[in-house]
């Protein structure tokens, strides 16, 4: 058996060289784009393509989305050699939203806290950074209001999106559930958690804080609280976890935008987001939208929201299902426009592959 360990272990140190070798290669030729472009070297949509197709020859034993991961690490620290991006995110560290910008970006990435998603949005739309990483819908919570009010009014464009599992653990200073006064979370986690709480920690007063991090924070330094967090805020602020994965929709997941001052050409599987108003007349919703049938462009989400420019008056955030430069998805925009009073096109970007 030593004897055939020695020979595996051989070929891994072999293997390991000629990794090596062909990561220093890809990294010689991303330079080489970086220096041609001369500008932004980030392309949403090649970024995709990579993934994909990393993901369609995989061979195995390693499963898809973690060799997905490891090249999405490479194609990072390759970006980071030219142009290092910066991309806001809800802080304070430890949030979901930067695991998010870490799953998208790569851990080369800078990542950059911000103290409300209003902060990321003028970031980025001030070129302070590259990028902004901001949640826009939870499976079990529905819509993060304040993103899609903001994104209405911002000159920004999406790019991208994350889809993120999100894992709800009760974090304390100490152990036990003896002496807790009080729950603090960001509003979601605790609704993400509710029944949960109700059988296990009944009558113990919940308050809602800007993020799920600022909670773990505050939970760091009194012993008498108790927070709704994820691992990372654990780690970084130190706390027990004292239940994991206590979110009673196990399939809890957020989505999350990725802002920046353009959006992404066709990758092959693409989503376009538009934000669009009716005019007011009865039948105006059915007759807005059914170019989209007639076009046979499929609309994968609708959300009303309040327009904020007079009593009971909406608008409706769309997702549809290809790119903005498609064929028959521009015809349908057009013929949109043409019946809406108001239309704008949030971007065209990948649908997200990890």
């Amino acid at each position: 058996m030593e004897e055939q360990l020695k020979a595996h272990r051989a070929a891994i140190d072999a293997l390991d060289a000629e990794i090596l070798r062909l990561i220093s290669a890809r990294a010689g030729h991303a330079q080489a784009i970086g220096a041609l472009k001369k500008g932004t070297i980030y392309r949403p949509e090649r970024e995709a393509q990579v993934l994909r197709r990393i993901k369609e020859l995989n061979p195995g034993p390693l499963a898809g989305d973690a060799v997905a991961r490891l090249f999405r690490e490479i194609m990072s620290a390759c970006l980071a050699l030219e142009q290092p991006l910066s991309a806001g995110f809800l802080g304070p560290v430890g949030t979901f939203t930067q695991a998010a910008v870490i799953k998208h970006f790569g851990h080369a990435a800078r990542a950059e806290a911000c103290t409300s998603i209003d902060e990321v949005f003028r970031k980025v739309e001030a070129g302070a950074l590259n990028y902004g990483v901001v949640p826009v819908e939870n499976s079990t919570e529905g819509v993060v209001g304040r993103t899609l009010d903001l994104i209405m009014q911002s000159p920004l464009q999406i790019c991208g999106e994350v889809e993120l599992r999100i894992h709800q653990n009760l974090l304390r200073q100490v152990d036990g559930l003896d002496g807790i006064k009080k729950i603090v979370s960001h509003a979601q986690s605790l609704a993400q958690c509710h029944e949960w709480l109700n059988s296990n920690l009944p009558g113990v007063p919940r308050e809602a804080v800007s993020s799920n991090a600022e909670a773990a924070r505050l939970a760091s330094g009194d012993a008498s609280l108790v927070a709704l967090a994820g691992e990372t805020a654990a780690e970084i602020y130190q706390l027990n976890v004292l239940a994991a994965n206590i979110e009673d929709e196990p399939n809890n997941t957020t989505r999350f935008w990725v802002l920046g001052q353009h959006d992404a050409s066709i990758s092959g599987k693409d989503r376009t987001s538009i934000v669009v108003a009716a005019k007011n007349r009865p039948g105006a919703i059915v007759e807005l939208l059914q170019p989209l049938a007639a076009s046979n462009v499929s609309m994968s989400k609708l959300e009303s929201r309040p327009a904020r420019s007079g009593l009971w008056e909406y608008v409706f955030f769309v997702d549809l299902e290809g790119h903005r430069n498609d064929e028959k998805v521009a015809h349908a925009l057009q013929a949109v426009e043409a019946r809406a009073s108001f239309m704008k096109i949030l971007g065209s970007y990948p649908v997200a592959v990890l």
